[in-house]
């Protein structure tokens, strides 16, 4: 089953064109005939997908980090393997997941590396790279932590101290590879309000000071994601990998139904409107109750019943006639 959003296709600056990407022999993605792929301008994407599908393998792909083995990457028109480096440095920034900076780093010295496509050989930082490490501090809110050593911070003002870096970089495309991974539920919202207000600043007003300069226009991110309702809450764009092709792609409400949670990720679910932004809300279904459930029923869980233990029975024996409360696994 393949989905394609019904709006009018936007622009774009980056796709991928009939991409086969293997490591060695192994082919991950585009096995059949290659996959395609455009990332809308000034929009959210967030690629989805269960393990193992080629979701990280397709980010590294668009951001120069994995060759194609046939078909091509292309940026602003251009097939990115023959762009220079620098050149693509200056106008794509990738975040990998889980990196780790070395011991004893500083937070602005890690941000100021994003500066470094814009620098010459050992050529020392520019008036120019110091307002932009500024700047980026500044839109990541740590301004009043950037002389703290990374290894210091907390979860999600480490993350967002990379993401300072890409900021950093002055491109208008971000490539985020699993941004929220190890976070608990407050840090993956601070990391994800950050990731929108990039890519939408207008939706997010700040106090700028007097004689400040506008605010620059949004940026375009592309973001692989686990959590289903919080890419359907964040996602201006959603793209649906399996088995290293595109399944579905468009709006979070064209995108996640009930027949594609099952066939792309094997959880039966109900997809409900959230009360709070209008968009879908999946609630997965407990397998001895995913068929006989109404359309319309959340689940409820199974009480816990306290069997009655006589004098003679083992723990094992009292433990093999209780009735646990049957819990969903919770979708990242």
């Amino acid at each position: 089953m393949a989905v394609t959003g019904t709006t009018t296709p936007p622009s774009t600056r980056l796709s991928a064109r009939r991409i086969r990407l293997a490591y060695g022999d192994r082919v991950v993605v585009g096995r059949e005939g290659g996959l395609d792929l455009a990332v809308p301008d000034g929009a959210l994407t967030v690629v989805v997908g269960p393990n193992g599908c080629g979701k990280s393998t397709v980010l590294r792909s668009l951001g120069r980090l994995l060759r194609p083995s046939a078909g091509q990457v292309l940026l602003d028109g251009r097939a990115i393997e023959s762009m220079p480096t620098r050149v693509v440095a200056q106008h794509l920034a990738l975040l990998p997941q889980s990196p780790t900076a070395p011991e004893g780093l500083t937070v602005r010295d890690l941000v100021g590396r994003g500066r470094h496509p814009h620098q010459r050989w050992f050529s020392t930082a520019s008036a120019a790279d110091d307002d932009a490490v500024g700047r980026a501090l500044a839109q990541v809110g740590l301004t009043d932590l950037a002389d703290r050593v990374v290894d210091e911070l907390s979860g999600g003002q480490r993350q967002r101290a990379w993401i300072a870096l890409a900021l950093a970089q002055e491109t208008d495309l971000l490539l985020l590879d699993e941004p929220t991974t190890f976070l608990d539920l407050c840090h993956q919202l601070e990391v994800l309000d950050l990731v929108h207000s990039l890519v939408h600043p207008a939706d997010d007003p700040a106090d700028d000071p007097a004689g400040a300069p506008p605010p620059r226009p949004g940026r375009t991110a592309v973001v692989v994601l686990h959590d289903l309702n919080l890419t359907a809450r964040y996602a201006d764009h959603v793209v649906a990998v399996q088995d290293g092709a595109v399944v579905a792609s468009g709006s979070p409400a064209e995108v996640f139904t009930e027949e594609l949670l099952e066939q792309v990720f094997s959880v039966r679910a109900r997809v409900l409107e959230d009360p709070v932004a209008g968009g879908p809300l999946i609630v997965p279904l407990p397998a001895r109750h995913a068929v006989v459930l109404p359309a319309c029923a959340v689940p409820a869980r199974t009480p816990t019943r306290t069997p009655t233990r006589t004098p003679d029975q083992t723990d094992d024996q009292t433990d093999q006639t209780t009735d646990r409360p049957l819990t969903a696994g919770a979708t990242r």
